[in-house]
């Protein structure tokens, strides 16, 4: 689970790789009402910390390339409140790509100071919350 079904093994862009993974994972959850829908996310996200905790230990190193859940994760959270369109999931998407490579504050100290798999899921939680906030601004906008 930690690699994201494998995804994570992917030789090339293996964050891209299991931010893809995310996306049928979306599109599960983005049919069930939205207090449901939170708790889901909120419980995947607190999977994804102790699968990723795991990880680290079994790797033996912190935030390994191959560990994607948190990019799974981080997806989830762009998304959420989203219709699932084309348009949206491209947009979500490529927020979510943005944020988490740039890692702006403070998303870059979460990744380098919070130990374990809350750190490695940590920086992506920010990087989705900064999807979900710009990509709500464009919907709400632009009308897309």
């Amino acid at each position: 689970m930690a690699t994201g079904f494998g995804s994570g093994l992917a030789p090339l862009a293996p964050g891209t790789a299991g931010t893809l993974a995310g996306i049928p994972l979306y599109l599960l959850f983005s049919v069930l009402p939205w207090p449901i829908w939170l708790i889901t996310v909120l419980a995947f996200t607190c999977l994804a910390w102790r699968i990723s905790d795991e990880a680290e230990r079994l790797f033996g190193r912190k935030d390994a390339q191959c560990i994607v859940i948190d990019e799974i994760a981080g997806l989830q959270w762009t998304l959420f409140l989203v219709a699932p369109t084309a348009l949206h999931l491209v947009l979500g998407f490529a927020l979510f790509r943005l944020f988490d490579i740039a890692k702006p504050f403070p998303a870059r100290l979460f990744q380098e100071r919070i130990p374990g798999g809350l750190g490695v899921v940590a920086d992506d939680l920010a990087a989705g919350v900064y999807g979900n906030l710009v990509l709500q601004l464009l919907i709400l906008w632009l009308g897309i």
